[in-house]
């Protein structure tokens, strides 16, 4: 069988693409520990504010786990609970938060952390704030005719 010389150069770079491909998702999801989130988290989105840690949401510190405060936010009808809330800097933070009606984003300019927030689900992240400053947090999902007045913010401080 006789394959053309082009035919042999595309299949070599579909091949070697293929094998690119393959081994940056290997060492993302292996040696650097990305995985997809698992929605393990659940809440009944009716009885947010009557469960912990959303009954008080904010900044909490917490003691005996990897990070060493907890920022819980709840999101409703386009606004953020806490409006406004201060991390000391370095400090490493797990974020979570959910929603009481329809489905939210919760975006913090100027960093990483860009979640979804669905109703029933909680949404986590945990994150080091090494820079201070004041970071808007804004919904990038539409939420609705008052979407572009959903906002919070975060004051990184010493």
């Amino acid at each position: 069988m006789h394959i053309h010389k082009f035919e042999k150069i595309w299949l070599i770079f579909g091949v070697a693409t293929l094998l690119v491909f393959l081994s940056v998702i290997g060492v993302s999801a292996f040696y650097l520990g990305n995985q997809p989130p698992s929605c393990l988290a659940t809440i009944n989105p009716e009885q947010v504010d009557t469960q912990a840690p959303f009954d008080k949401p904010g900044l909490n510190k917490v003691e005996g786990k990897e990070w060493d405060y907890e920022l819980v936010f709840v999101a409703s009808a386009f606004n953020y609970t806490p409006g406004e809330v201060e991390v000391p800097l370095g400090a490493k933070v797990k974020v979570l938060a959910t929603t009481k009606d329809v489905v939210h984003g919760f975006n913090v300019a100027g960093t990483n952390i860009n979640m979804m927030l669905e109703p029933g689900y909680i949404s986590e992240f945990v994150t080091t704030f090494d820079k201070p400053g004041e970071f808007l947090i804004v919904c990038n999902e539409y939420c609705g005719a008052g979407h572009h007045l959903m906002s919070s913010m975060i004051k990184v401080v010493e």
